[in-house]
């Protein structure tokens, strides 16, 4: 995989959302994130490659996956869960079942937390935080964006 390949695989990240991206092939492996990427990885494999006419900026470019930072404590003095990607927010695994969060409700680092569906592919987030639910922030199948708040805890 050359440079151009990389830039091309970055125009198509910035243009789809996707904050993290991880491919090996054939004894290659490469680990591409957005500034501030936090939450699920996506995986391709075996997807086209378009060249690009104008290079960006590169994203941080590693090897080894690195630990994800906390979300940042909101001004009231508790703590944001932030969306890690765009796409449409879904607080029950589906229509006719319970939502995976209740305002009070204690949550863990491993507890997933909602849906977003982001390219037709649904991505379960975690909380990655402990603490108890205090508000609900996104709406039910609506959209959302990256870093959006989508719950705060205490």
């Amino acid at each position: 995989m050359d440079i151009k390949e990389i830039r091309t695989l970055i125009d198509l990240m910035k243009k789809n959302g996707v904050a993290v991206f991880k491919m090996e092939r054939e004894g290659f492996k490469i680990t591409l994130k957005t500034a501030g990427a936090v939450g699920p990885t996506q995986y391709v494999t075996n997807q086209p490659v378009f060249s690009v006419s104008e290079p960006g900026a590169l994203p941080a470019i590693s090897t080894e996956a690195s630990a994800s930072t906390p979300p940042p404590a909101a001004a009231s003095g508790g703590i944001e869960i932030k969306s890690p990607m765009v796409g449409t927010f879904y607080s029950a695994p589906s229509p006719d079942s319970p939502a995976f969060l209740t305002v009070g409700q204690q949550v863990t680092p491993d507890t997933v937390i909602c849906i977003i569906e982001a390219m037709k592919v649904m991505n379960e987030v975690k909380a990655e935080v402990s603490g108890v639910v205090t508000e609900i922030c996104a709406e039910n199948g609506k959209p959302v964006q990256f870093g959006q708040t989508l719950f705060r805890l205490k």
